[in-house]
């Protein structure tokens, strides 16, 4: 299993909190990545079998994009998808 850490505010890679937080672009709150998991507008997994979850943010005017490892709950990835259609 990855080395991950447990909430708060949500289940996370290392990846996730050392280096994906530290990035400027990524400006979303831990608040607006849980809503992401709970309830997103769109959910794909991908052929590596990490799942992507989607949600617009009005607001924002943006999609963010969160990636989570296979068990659908550890975050490994998020930004703002500028390319994703729903």
């Amino acid at each position: 299993m990855v080395d991950r850490i447990p909430p708060p505010p949500f289940w996370r890679t290392r990846y996730f909190a050392e280096i994906v937080v530290t990035k400027p672009d990524r400006d979303m709150t831990p608040i607006e990545i849980v809503a992401t998991l709970a309830a997103p507008a769109r959910r794909e997994v991908q052929p590596d079998g990490r799942i992507r979850h989607w949600l617009w943010f009005p607001a924002r005017g943006r999609w963010l994009r969160v990636v989570t490892l296979a068990d659908g709950e550890t975050v490994h990835n998020a930004f703002w998808d500028r390319g994703f259609r729903p």
